[in-house]
């Protein structure tokens, strides 16, 4: 349950947030829902106003040294010059955008000139090529060659990626030659769905239709012009029926029915269709689906069991790359037009759990398939639906398939876009966190709001404001400095019982979980709140009543020492996967279970320490938590991964002795086990 409560100060008229001509070079206003669309309390800064810091701006940088700065180079025959969308006769379908979709916000993030040219690139293409009937991008198919998409130029799904891309280009430069694209191709596709609908080229524009309504209700809210919602209506009305099948379907309780990135792009589209139906169904029908999803096909991760269809959340089966980006942006568009912290919750589980481990520490390569109990990553058949000769789980470029190369890019870059909104009454909101800042504008004043924090690792959070062009006083000059009046919001996530917060060393407030509080004053130059979210370790029960340790929004596992070998592809196998790939394996034993009878006196013993270089791998966890567990000498491993075994027993006795396990968090790891068997 999400409540709100208001942390009441001193308080001047609430100003608009409004960004003033000359502060910023991309300055551009949020985008409010506008009438007849349900009035939604957030919107996204402009692109570049939240900048990554700490350990976040370390993760963005590594993007940018590694795959997402140099996928043209590493990938040219899809997406380099030669591609459709580039004018090309290569590649036309959706590998190029989808680079384009993460690479774009990455460039003004870090506001780095190269990365920024090779995405105007595109972007430039894609204005350029906009016909007189509002068509945009390639319209020429080509014969079959191996390895690239030469034909469906014309395909409805890869132009909804495009549209994303334009749409953050507008955030970010305010050049209205986005908007105008973007206008025309909705005209297009008004006089075209009748006779060519979603899923007329293929269907995967029928189950990603949300992606296409959601630019057009935004372009709504920026053009007002009423024949976008004719649009909206037709395009919803040939997409996939998410709200029916999540609140009345069979799906989600049914292995194999749907393609696991298909329910993370489609997961928001209920919400998204609410602005302009307002039908309370559609808000209720992606809560329905979580609460489904947990005892079906769930993994503790935030996501579920699908590799590539989905199943039931055996520890041992796969989790696509792709389904976690695009989940975490189907929670981000949620979470903005619904402020339902539920979806921050759930958006931290995947951005903090299942996207860390996916991809090297050098971001050179990443994993098609995860597994949540995952002991190797080698070169072996394992049991997944969709099989791409024993390459799924081992780390590459191109190895499984290479749509996650190409979009895998977009999930840290939105995550920081928006850990900071703008709200309707001109104040921030703060609904998620990582070390960051954020640069914009109230009341003519230029505002800096640092958030200091080792988050997700800590639950300290310092927000420290700044007026950067404005003189620290001290003493009685120090009245004299100005003061803006706005709104902070900040979220008290539902894992934590008693949150604390205090303004400028003031006694500190309580709150209780799942809230949204409202920080009201007049803020001055040097002002700080202190945010403190106790976490404890608690453990919950998943797949097969498997037990699973928590601590804040992270989950633990089996730390095991790894071993990463370098070998090459060869023969065929080189020319559709690239040169080579990481195989990850181990020496640690693995095959350990808890005890009921110990866990109800919560052993566990936790290690905290300041995040020290870059935390996302066994050598620099921050966190280490010690704990008793049983060993189980029957568990072995079977075709590379752990092998089938009963995760929870109510009678018999399949352990021999006891040991100390330590745990750390399971986006630090490549190899663990963090669906435990529970024992007596």
């Amino acid at each position: 349950m999400n409540s709100m409560r208001s942390f009441m100060m001193p308080f001047a008229a609430v100003v608009s947030l409004v960004l003033s001509p000359g502060i910023f070079l991309r300055a551009q206003e949020p985008v409010f829902n506008r009438a007849p669309l349900a009035a939604t309390q957030y919107a996204e800064l402009p692109l570049g106003a939240v900048r990554a810091e700490g350990w976040l701006l370390d993760q963005l940088e590594r993007q940018r040294d590694g795959l997402t700065g140099h996928l043209d180079s590493l990938y040219a025959p899809v997406v380099g010059d030669n591609n459709a969308w580039l004018g090309g006769d290569g590649d036309t379908w959706e590998r190029g955008p989808y680079w384009i979709d993460g690479l774009l916000p990455l460039a003004y993030i870090l506001d780095d000139k190269v990365l920024i040219d090779k995405a105007l690139k595109w972007v430039h293409a894609m204005l350029d090529s906009a016909r007189e009937d509002g068509y945009f991008g390639n319209a020429t198919d080509h014969p079959f060659v191996a390895g690239l998409q030469r034909n469906r130029s014309h395909d409805w799904w890869p132009k909804m990626v495009a549209l994303k891309i334009l749409q953050q280009y507008y955030m970010a430069t305010g050049d209205r030659r986005a908007l105008d694209t973007m206008a025309g191709y909705f005209r297009y596709q008004a006089v075209h769905l009748d006779a060519e609908p979603l899923d007329h080229w293929t269907k995967w524009g029928m189950w990603r239709g949300g992606d296409n309504l959601d630019m057009i209700l935004w372009l709504y809210s920026v053009a007002g012009d009423p024949s976008l919602l004719d649009l909206a209506k037709k395009v919803h009305a040939q997409t996939f029926d998410w709200t029916g099948v999540f609140l009345r379907g069979a799906q989600l309780h049914t292995q194999n029915s749907i393609h696991c990135v298909n329910l993370g792009q489609g997961f928001k589209e209920p919400v998204v269709w609410w602005q302009l139906s307002q039908d309370p169904e559609a808000l209720r029908a992606p809560e329905k689906a979580l609460e489904v999803i947990r005892t079906t096909i769930g993994l503790p991760t935030g996501l579920w069991a699908g590799d590539e269809l989905i199943h039931f959340g055996d520890p041992a089966r796969g989790s696509e790359l792709c389904t976690a980006v695009e989940m975490m942006y189907s929670l981000e568009e949620m979470l903005r037009i619904t402020g339902n912290l539920r979806w921050a919750d759930q958006l931290e589980r995947v951005a903090f759990n299942a996207l860390p481990t996916q991809a090297t520490d050098a971001y050179d390569a990443r994993q098609y398939y995860q597994q949540t109990n995952q002991i190797a990553c080698t070169r072996e058949p394992r049991s997944f639906v969709t099989e791409h000769y024993g390459t799924d789980n081992v780390f590459g470029l191109l190895n499984g398939y290479p749509c996650c190369t190409c979009n895998m890019h977009q999930g840290w870059p939105k995550f920081t876009r928006n850990l900071w909104m703008a709200t309707r009454d001109g104040g921030l909101a703060a609904l998620y966190y990582a070390p960051c800042r954020v640069e914009t504008a109230v009341s003519g004043h230029r505002i800096v709001v640092r958030e200091e924090t080792d988050y997700p690792f800590s639950g300290d959070i310092r927000l420290a404001v700044d007026y950067p062009d404005v003189k620290l006083l001290k003493g009685k000059k120090a009245a004299k400095m100005p003061a803006v009046a706005f709104p902070l919001y900040v979220r008290i996530p539902s894992w934590c019982k008693e949150a604390k917060i205090s303004v400028n060393g003031e006694e500190p407030v309580a709150y209780g979980p799942g809230e949204t509080v409202r920080l009201e004053r007049s803020w001055r130059k040097g002002d700080v709140v202190t945010l403190h979210f106790p976490m404890e370790v608690i453990t919950g029960e998943w797949y097969d009543r498997a037990t699973v340790v928590e601590r804040g929004p992270l989950v633990y596992a089996l730390k095991m020492e790894e071993t990463w070998t370098w070998k090459p592809f060869l023969g065929v196998d080189r020319e559709k996967y690239g040169e080579g790939y990481y195989a990850v394996t181990s020496d640690s034993p693995w095959n350990y279970g808890f005890s009921r009878n110990v866990l109800k006196n919560n052993p566990f013993l936790v290690e905290e320490r300041p995040v020290a270089g870059y935390p996302w791998n066994v050598e620099n966890a921050p966190v280490r938590i010690r704990a008793k567990a049983v060993i189980l000498p029957y568990w072995k491993a079977a075709g590379g991964s752990v092998g089938p075994v009963p995760y929870y027993t109510q009678e018999g006795d399949d352990t021999a002795g006891t040991a100390e396990i330590e745990l750390i968090p399971y986006g630090c790891t490549t190899l663990r086990i963090a669906e435990f068997p529970t024992r007596r």
